[in-house]
């Protein structure tokens, strides 16, 4: 009887325990011969980590109940799945994309291109020791910004010039110097939001200044302000809206205006522009965006823009101005915390310098280049590319070259569309995302864009036809 039941037993056993016994442990994985050549490369840590890893993925299908083969628990066939988890997990997150979205200026895609000077003074200075801040003809530490305020000055008319790491910290440590527990005037036209939730209230309360919401969305005028402006007031505020327009019945201060009215009552007047233009785009056809120099000009005591908007140099925020208000912002605790390291200031030196220097500055710049390149140019490109793309796609594919039009983006003239030629790509039985999935699987993956079910690729932004011949 009792060996009746042994028997029963027996028959009855998980055959999962059988596997889970097979399945080698950690120690025997790094031990074994094949380990070798991975931990010539890797630290064992790391490689121990992904044994187990694979080893426990292994363990849980048994546990499910998934077939998992006698094969797969053998230690080459384990370490051949480690092998391959480590080759794809050492490949770039970060990847190089194909811009075909027809947005010039995609923050998402990382904004401006550098051009050739400034990618070359950045590769230079990144693996040697550079002269960040130190004075080599005095011998001691110098300050760190005075390369690109040196620029600055000489391209914008400003006194005195700094730089942090972006435009919303350039924004928030000229309101946190200038007006903190202060109050600070502004439109309530003008006050934004761009993308990744930056307002300009929530700023404002972060910089410990004290909004003061003056006029109605379409209309402020000179009265608002003076009527507003009290004894704590520290600062008056102008925001160029640069990602959307308010028309029709409409009124705003302009800043000649409002610098009448810092100045009659000792008051500084800043203004954010957001983008912020060094050059007159209107002289390539394109709207004018508001210059630098020209707030400068116009009394502002501060300017904020961005360096990876439409300058098409590295992201930073940049801030000109008079000197007794840029030196306090400088002097800022703050400052430290925001402040550039010496990639970005290379880039950017480089970049300024183009600005000071080139003769051609809409060829230099890539951001300028692909703003300005001529409708003909961007088509004869397309007829070239048309045919190549049919081959690589099959005929099953329908392929159209066709007019468009392309945007800036990053807030800079955020209603002006500019001409373009686009190929638009359809397939019977392959809706218009399956398409887009399709050429996001190439490597390098290529991003268009989908407008009325159908998928295009904008070339706007695409010099050499060959980077949008999809590689799988």
């Amino acid at each position: 009887m009792k060996s009746a039941r042994r028997c029963a037993s027996l028959l009855n056993v998980n055959p999962s325990q059988g596997l889970l016994r097979e399945l080698p442990s950690v120690d025997r994985l790094l031990a074994h011969a094949r380990s070798g050549s991975l931990l010539a490369r890797y630290n064992r840590a790391y490689v121990a980590r992904q044994c187990r890893e694979v080893v426990n993925e292994l363990r849980s299908a048994i546990q499910q109940g998934t077939a998992v083969g006698t094969r797969e628990l053998q230690e080459e066939s384990i370490l051949t799945r480690v092998e391959q988890r480590i080759d794809l997990d050492c490949e770039p997150k970060l990847e190089c994309v194909v811009n075909a979205t027809g947005t010039v200026l995609h923050t998402n895609l990382g904004r401006a291109l550098l051009p050739t000077p400034a990618i070359e003074a950045l590769c230079r200075v990144a693996g040697h020791p550079a002269s960040l801040e130190y004075d080599l003809a005095r011998g001691e530490r110098g300050k760190r910004e005075q390369i690109i305020e040196t620029l600055l000055i000489d391209l914008t008319g400003a006194e005195a010039a700094t730089l942090v790491n972006n435009n919303a910290a350039a924004v928030f440590l000229a309101l946190n110097t200038l007006a903190s527990g202060k109050n600070v005037i502004v439109s309530r036209g003008e006050l934004i939001e761009i993308g990744g939730a930056f307002r300009i209230p929530e700023i404002m309360a972060k910089s410990g200044a004290v909004l003061r919401e003056i006029g109605t969305t379409n209309r402020t005028h000179p009265e608002d302000y003076e009527q507003a402006i009290d004894g704590n007031t520290g600062l008056l505020l102008k925001v160029h809206t640069s990602n959307y327009k308010i028309i029709g019945f409409v009124s705003d201060v302009d800043l000649t205006g409002l610098v009448a009215i810092g100045r009659k009552h000792k008051i500084p007047v800043m203004q954010d522009l957001g983008s912020g233009a060094l050059i007159d785009l209107s002289r390539y056809g394109l709207p004018k965006e508001p210059l630098v120099s020209e707030q400068i000009a116009l009394g502002a005591d501060i300017v904020t823009f961005s360096g990876d908007k439409v300058l098409g140099g590295p992201q930073a925020g940049l801030v000109v101005g008079k000197k007794i208000w840029v030196s306090q912002i400088g002097k800022n605790p703050l400052h430290r915390a925001l402040r550039c390291g010496k990639l970005t200031i290379a880039a950017m030196e480089a970049t300024l310098r183009l600005y000071q220097q080139s003769p051609n500055i809409a060829e230099e710049i890539p951001t300028l280049k692909a703003f300005t390149r001529s409708l003909k140019e961007i088509e004869e490109l397309g007829d070239r590319l048309l045919p190549a793309l049919q081959r690589a796609l099959g005929d099953e594919f329908r392929l159209s070259l066709e007019d468009s039009t392309s945007q800036v983006g990053s807030g800079a003239l955020p209603v002006e569309e500019i001409p373009t030629k686009i190929i638009a790509i359809q397939r019977e039985g392959m809706g218009s995302e399956r398409i887009a999935e399709r050429f996001r699987r190439a490597r390098p993956p290529i991003l268009g864009r989908i407008k009325d079910g159908r998928f295009l690729l904008d070339l706007r932004t695409i010099f050499d036809p060959d980077d949008l011949i999809p590689k799988w």
